[in-house]
C-alpha cells in the first residue's frame, strides 16, 4: 500500500509541474523508435521559437538521436547526422549562432521528460549560450537526499551557490527523477508530454565507445502540431482627408 501511495504522489507532483509552465506550442518528433510529443514553454520565448522556426525549416527531418546515456538523457539536433556513416563520430554538427541563456529556476528544471539546449563547455561558453539546433530529453535517475546534498555542494562549487534545489525540485527529483547537476547550467525549453515511454525504451540501447547506438534511431519527420497564434496585422494609418480646393478659372 504505501509504494502505491508514493507512486499516487508521484503522479499527482508531476502532474502539478506540468501545469506549472505555460504551453502554447507543440511539435511531434515521428521517429523509428515512436512517436514523441514536446510542448514548448512560453518562459523561454527564445528557445521556443528557435525550435518551432528550425522545425519549420526541416532541420530535424532524417537527423539521429546520436548520443544516447542509459539513466541520463538522449540527444539529437546535429546536422551532419542525417547522412552519417555507421560508427561515425557525431556531435560537432550545428549552426553557425547561439541563443542566451534563459534559466527559469525554481520553476522550470531538469526534471525527467524535459527537453533542453545543448552547448559548448563552460571553458569556450562562459555565458552558458544554447548552441542553435541540438538538444536533449532528460531521463536521468530518482536520488535520496543523501545525493541530493551532494549536488548542492557541486552546484554550489559549479555556480558560486546561485543555484538552490528548492524543497518543491528536491521531492520532484527524489519521486520522479532527473538530472539536477545540470540545473542553472543549460536552459530547459519544454518537455515531452507524449512518448516518455519512447525516450524510457530509448535510453536502453546499446551503444558504441562515442554513446551513439548501435542501431540507428532516426527522427524521421518534425511536425509543428501547434503554433503561435497569428498576431493581428497592424491596421494602416487612416488617411487624412484632404481639403480640396476649388481651381480657380482664368
Amino acid at each position: 500500500m504505501k509504494r502505491l501511495l508514493t507512486f499516487a504522489c508521484a503522479l499527482c507532483l508531476a502532474s502539478a509541474h506540468l501545469n506549472a509552465q505555460t504551453t502554447s506550442t507543440e511539435v511531434l518528433l515521428h521517429t523509428t523508435a515512436g512517436d514523441i510529443r514536446i510542448a514548448l514553454y512560453d518562459e523561454t520565448p527564445m528557445h521556443r521559437d528557435n525550435f518551432l522556426k528550425l522545425t519549420k525549416m526541416g532541420s530535424y527531418d532524417s537527423l539521429l538521436f546520436h548520443r544516447v546515456i542509459k539513466d541520463f538523457m538522449v540527444q539529437s539536433g546535429d546536422i551532419f547526422s542525417k547522412h552519417a556513416k555507421p560508427g561515425q563520430l557525431l556531435g560537432m554538427g550545428d549552426y553557425d549562432y547561439t541563443q542566451e541563456a534563459e534559466f527559469r529556476l525554481p520553476k522550470i528544471f531538469h526534471r525527467r521528460g524535459t527537453v533542453a539546449a545543448a552547448r559548448e563547455g563552460d571553458h569556450k561558453n562562459p555565458e552558458r549560450r544554447s548552441g542553435a539546433s541540438q538538444f536533449y530529453i532528460v531521463w536521468g535517475k530518482t536520488y535520496d537526499d543523501r545525493r541530493l546534498d551532494y549536488t548542492q555542494m557541486k552546484l554550489d562549487s559549479i555556480t558560486n551557490g546561485e543555484v538552490k534545489l528548492t524543497p518543491e525540485m528536491r521531492e520532484v527529483y527524489k519521486t520522479i527523477g532527473g538530472t539536477p547537476h545540470l540545473d542553472g547550467q543549460y536552459t530547459v525549453f519544454g518537455e515531452v508530454t507524449e512518448g516518455l515511454d519512447i525516450i524510457e525504451k530509448m535510453q536502453l540501447v546499446a551503444t558504441d565507445k562515442n554513446d551513439r547506438p548501435l542501431e540507428d534511431i532516426r527522427i524521421l519527420k518534425a511536425t509543428v502540431t501547434k503554433d503561435m497564434p497569428e498576431q493581428p496585422k497592424p491596421k494602416a494609418a487612416p488617411v487624412k482627408n484632404q481639403v480640396k480646393r476649388p481651381v480657380r478659372r482664368r
